[in-house]
Order: structure tokens, then C-alpha cells, then sequence
């Protein structure tokens, strides 16, 4: 627990990407270093797996779930839904392979767009109710959509514009900012302590871990099996803003997407949070979707 308690001062003498001049090449080049470090042993595609890069029992034990994975009904599901929303003709490719794409600034509108948001945008266009952003059919769709990018290498982009190095920035402060009675970063956790156990729980690494959702969680299918009795295609299904709403709860915080008024759109901070943490794991292999302890 001490080494979790470490400042971000201490963090930033590890040759960290904390300061606020350093361009988003620095920051990725440098977390890279610091991890091949820490984990001399494992290459940069590995990180992609998240802990079951640095643990080979919890590797086997994944890898044998691998053969016939709980979210398959959920892809399958997400597929139809595609269809059915008629979500082919709004993107690029017709939606397929697209995701390593994900997040991206538009010019046009001076802001970051994340796949969610323009699954959401095309629903509504056409002349469908909005969904809900956290779990449920939409991230259904976006399983499918990721399932059909797999292999695709991560490729965000931030282009030197005032506007995107400001969301860029507002996400990496986000990320190294201190929050909640626990006074927990995501850094605390994610760069400071993978490979250390938290309540029964394995730290993963901050690199490759964006390139896996969404994710299959056995914590989110007992919560569901718990509250309705069952787990269906979806029950154990989540985005990565319902995965950061979690951490924030997890160090005592009030989550950024908490509230009816975030219940079909995305929070602004969440936003510039996953474009920093997507483009930290830039050039690894897109795997998701996957499943999570």
C-alpha cells in the first residue's frame, strides 16, 4: 500500500512524461522506455494483453476462456444492432476496421470524437432513440466494431493544433492528478504499481491498455447476475468511460459521468482523458474485444 501512496513528484524523478512542455511524442517515447524497463521481459505487442503480460498463470487461465469467450453472443448481438441502426453508411469502410482511428480531433469542430460519440451521432441521425453510453447495446456495437479492427495498430493522432494539444493536456493532467478520499492518481496505479496486487486484483500497465475494449468483466456479470438474476450477451460488457467512472469510485470519487445528464452522451473530461491514454498505447495491436478481471 505504501508504494501506491507514492506522489507525483517521486513519479515524475522516474523520467516520467509529467511536464507540460513535453510534446505527446516525448510522453509516448518516454512511457514506453519506462515500462520496457520495468518489464525487460515483455515486448511492446504484449502490453496489449495487460496483466496477462506479467502474470503466466492469470495468462493460461485467460487464454483458455479465449476458446470460447462470454462476450461472443455479445459481438454477435452488436453485429445485428449495426444493421439495425443502419450505422454502415456513416463511417468510413463501412464501419469495419476503423477503430484504431479512435479518438480523433476534428478540425472542423475544434474537438475530439470518440467511435461512442459517432455511433451515438448516426443513431440519432437516423431517427433512432439515443442509447445509453456505458454498457448495454452500445457497447455491443462498439464489441462488434472493435472485433472487426482486431490486428489494426493504434494509430491516434494529435496534430499540433492549439485546440487538440489543450484536450491532449487536459487528459494527461487527468490522468496524473491526484483525486478522491484515497488520494489516487491514475498514475498511482498504472504506471507506478503494475504487477502488484490491489484487493485480490492484479495492477495492469497504462501501456496497451486502451487497445482492448471493450471489455468483458467477471466483476460487471455478477453485478448483473446479482441485480436480474441473469447475465445475457451483455452482462458483463463495458466501455472504457464506464471503466474510468469505476476507478473514480474505487478511490472514493464522484465519477465525471455520473447523473441523467451523461446517460446518452460522453463526459468532455473522459474524452481528453482517453485521447491521452489511447495515444500512449499508439503502435500496439487492437485485441478487443476482451476479457478483464
Amino acid at each position: 500500500m505504501k508504494r501506491l501512496l507514492i506522489t507525483a513528484t517521486a513519479i515524475s524523478l522516474l523520467g516520467l512524461p509529467l511536464l507540460a512542455n513535453a510534446s505527446p511524442k516525448q510522453d509516448l517515447k518516454e512511457l514506453r522506455a519506462y515500462f520496457f524497463k520495468k518489464f525487460p521481459g515483455v515486448k511492446l505487442q504484449d502490453f496489449g494483453n495487460g496483466i496477462y503480460a506479467l502474470d503466466p498463470v492469470r495468462r493460461d487461465e485467460w487464454q483458455n476462456i479465449e476458446e470460447f469467450p462470454p462476450y461472443e453472443d455479445g459481438v454477435a448481438k452488436g453485429k445485428a444492432l449495426f444493421k439495425k441502426y443502419g450505422l454502415a453508411k456513416c463511417f468510413k469502410n463501412g464501419g469495419k476496421g476503423i477503430k484504431q482511428n479512435y479518438p480523433y480531433f476534428d478540425s472542423k469542430s475544434g474537438k475530439v470524437r470518440t467511435l461512442i460519440g459517432d455511433i451515438q451521432a448516426c443513431i440519432v441521425k437516423n431517427g433512432h432513440k439515443p442509447l445509453g453510453m456505458k454498457k448495454g447495446n452500445m457497447v455491443a456495437i462498439e464489441g462488434y466494431m472493435a472485433y472487426t479492427s482486431r490486428g489494426k495498430v493504434q494509430n491516434v493522432v494529435v496534430p499540433n493544433d492549439k485546440r487538440a494539444l489543450k484536450i491532449y493536456n487536459d487528459g494527461k493532467t487527468f490522468f496524473y492528478a491526484k483525486r478522491g478520499q484515497l488520494n489516487f492518481s491514475c498514475a498511482n496505479c498504472h504506471i507506478d504499481s503494475p504487477g502488484q496486487m490491489v484487493r485480490g486484483n492484479l495492477l495492469g500497465p497504462a501501456l496497451g491498455q486502451t487497445s482492448h475494449f471493450p471489455v468483458w468483466r467477471r466483476k460487471w456479470a455478477k453485478k448483473t447476475l446479482a441485480k436480474k438474476g441473469e447475465v445475457g450477451a451483455l452482462g458483463g460488457f463495458g466501455t472504457l468511460h464506464r471503466r474510468y467512472g469505476g476507478c473514480n469510485k474505487q478511490v472514493r470519487a464522484k465519477p465525471l459521468n455520473s447523473g441523467k445528464a451523461w446517460k446518452t452522451k460522453q463526459h468532455p473530461g473522459y474524452i481528453a482523458l482517453e485521447y491521452f491514454h489511447t495515444y500512449m498505447s499508439n503502435g500496439i495491436k487492437l485485441n478487443g474485444p476482451a476479457v478483464r478481471q
